[in-house]
């Protein structure tokens, strides 16, 4: 458990830690009372981390629970729960057919990584070539993209330099990306990338038909406070000191958005997200004329599993979520 603490630690931006606390869901969960969404919806796998963490969960049959118990055929995986199985092509070819079998499309991976944004240039082409192996894997996968990140928790440097340095590092990872059929597309996660008109401008630069974004509701959090621990729990229960206006960023990323990831932590009586207004956000998404992919991503379990009480489970965020993205449809 303690390494795989540590892993997380070195691999998740801070930009997807998310809000503070929630109540039980007072309304029905049933997936099999859902109504189908004028978007296609996808399954973030980070909606099920806390069973990654914990050993419980096999990443093997996360297209099978994906389909079965949420009536999702779209899914999202997350480099970091593939640990050293990467490595195996024989591993990568079961997780492809197990999505086969149950009519489950794989639609990107999100990877967690060295900084292909490091201002050092020897650092920067290492961790470019260290992504190879993920648009490698998402192709035998039939993934659309990887989602990679341009910048780190450690990241030096001002916004100028560090744009200077993700514009060439992300140049020559899409070079790699094109030469496989693949989009490489950014997350707002963490550092710069927080700023939705610093990401917007990386992409107007790149000009690339592989690049893209994939705007999260809830990683606009430019400065943070430090952790008390250096381990999940110490920063999960960090706190946003400065963010950038969310809803602002979203507008200015959707000219680029190749999907889009509905975050959620906490829900009201009624099934709104406490955080976000969903409303407004899928109004700005609907006017931007995106018709890709919305993920559901649900952050409750894991702020569980830091110690912070009252979320609803994994299970119950994942249906509260698709639920409301299929309101908003």
């Amino acid at each position: 458990m303690k390494s795989n603490r540590r892993k997380f630690i070195k691999q998740v931006g801070m930009g997807s830690l998310g809000a503070v606390a929630a109540t039980a869901l007072p309304w029905d969960v049933n997936a099999d009372t859902l109504v189908k969404s004028s978007y296609e919806i996808s399954l973030a796998q980070f909606s099920l981390a806390s069973g990654y963490f914990s050993g419980k969960d096999n990443i093997l049959d996360f297209p099978a629970r994906a389909k079965n118990e949420f009536g999702i055929s779209i899914v999202e995986y997350v480099a970091m729960f593939f640990g050293d199985k990467i490595d195996s092509s024989d591993f990568i070819k079961e997780l492809k057919k197990r999505a086969e079998d149950v009519g489950v499309r794989n639609h990107l991976i999100m990877v967690d990584g060295e900084n292909i944004a490091d201002l050092d240039k020897t650092k920067r082409a290492h961790a470019v070539e260290s992504h190879y192996k993920w648009v490698d894997a998402a192709k035998v996968l039939n993934c659309s993209s990887i989602r990679v990140n341009l910048g780190s928790l450690e990241q030096e440097g001002t916004a100028e330099e560090v744009a200077d340095a993700a514009l060439e590092g992300y140049s020559k990872l899409l070079e790699y990306g094109a030469k496989n059929d693949l989009n490489i597309i950014v997350e707002n996660h963490v550092g710069h990338s927080c700023n939705g008109k610093w990401l917007a401008d990386i992409m107007k630069k790149v000009n690339n038909k592989y690049a893209g974004v994939l705007p999260d509701f809830g990683n606009f959090c430019t400065k943070r406070t430090k952790p008390a621990t250096m381990d999940i729990a110490g920063y999960m229960n960090t706190k946003c000191l400065e963010e950038y206006d969310k809803y602002k960023g979203v507008e200015e990323l959707m000219p680029y958005a190749k999907g889009v990831s509905a975050k959620t932590h906490k829900f009201d009586a009624q099934g709104n997200d406490m955080d976000v207004d969903f409303v407004r956000m899928f109004d700005i998404i609907r006017k931007s004329k995106f018709n890709g992919i919305i993920g559901v991503e649900y952050e409750g379990g894991i702020m569980q599993m830091a110690g912070q009480s009252g979320f609803v489970s994994n299970e119950e965020g994942i249906i509260a979520t698709k639920k409301l993205i299929e309101r908003m449809g």
